[in-house]
């Protein structure tokens, strides 16, 4: 067996993170950390302070627990 071969193989099965990134959205978020938002969900909305912004991910505080949200996820963000 050809060793490179079999190397090419196990890394080919290695679990890959794929995430898409949407610049403007991640940008514009960015801009109203700190300000309380809306964000609407297929699951529902959640209402609560903006508090991090992340490429894959937001934080609202809600009550003062925080919910992290996925930025795929996201249909739309109504700023306060």
């Amino acid at each position: 067996m050809n060793h490179h071969q079999g190397h090419q193989h196990g890394h080919a099965s290695a679990p890959q993170m794929i995430s898409l990134v949407d610049p403007y959205v991640y940008q514009t978020l960015q801009t109203i950390i700190g300000r309380t938002v809306v964000v609407q969900t297929a699951q529902g909305n959640i209402r609560g302070a903006l508090t991090d912004v992340k490429p894959d991910h937001v934080v609202v505080d809600v009550a003062g627990s925080p919910f992290f949200i996925r930025t795929q996820s996201i249909i739309w963000v109504l700023p306060q």
